[in-house]
């Protein structure tokens, strides 16, 4: 009789395809942001961390201030020493959740719009914060995107230039591919 019931177990499991939680991450993602006023500025730094929970929807971004790039040196150190004061505030990173995880197949490669909701936090202050984004599997592995807007004065980022040469509103973009 113990027997048939672990047979009839093991049967009965086989039958059923569990997925099971896994973490994605990378220490590669991509951030951009264009901050153009009337002068063109905009820098990327391709060292965010990442990391995100497929069954919990738990998302984590970090980012390093001084790994921002820059076209011009002058604006690089500009922006560390005067704005962002990055040996004060060395990082800036976004907690949160992807809203809805459970309508995502992870089994099957596709493109899925996402809404992530979390806390992010630059220059020392913590805020709301809010995303619309894509979420694309393919092979097993996972990209994210999305775009967002960032006021300076929620995180008492102030400068001469702000409003004028540089826009108090600045344009986020994230890239990232886990593994």
């Amino acid at each position: 009789m113990k027997k048939n019931v672990i047979i009839i177990f093991l049967l009965l499991t086989l039958g059923y395809n569990v997925e099971a939680q896994k973490i994605y991450a990378t220490k590669t993602g991509k951030i951009t942001f264009n901050a153009s006023g009337t002068d063109q500025i905009s820098a990327v730094n391709n060292q965010t961390d990442a990391k995100f929970i497929n069954k919990t929807g738990q998302i984590v971004f970090a980012v390093l201030i001084k790994g921002f790039k820059f076209e011009n040196s002058l604006m690089e150190d500009h922006f560390n020493e005067n704005y962002m004061e990055s040996t004060k505030f060395p990082k800036a990173d976004f907690k949160g959740f992807v809203k809805d995880v459970q309508k995502i197949d992870f089994t099957k490669d596709g493109m899925y719009p996402i809404l992530v909701e979390g806390t992010l936090t630059i220059h020392g202050i913590a805020n709301p914060a809010k995303a619309n984004g894509m979420l694309e599997i393919k092979n097993q592995k996972v990209n994210i995107k999305g775009k967002f807007k960032v006021s300076l004065i929620d995180y008492k980022i102030g400068g001469s230039y702000i409003g004028d040469k540089i826009a108090s509103e600045i344009n986020v973009e994230v890239d990232c591919n886990l593994e």
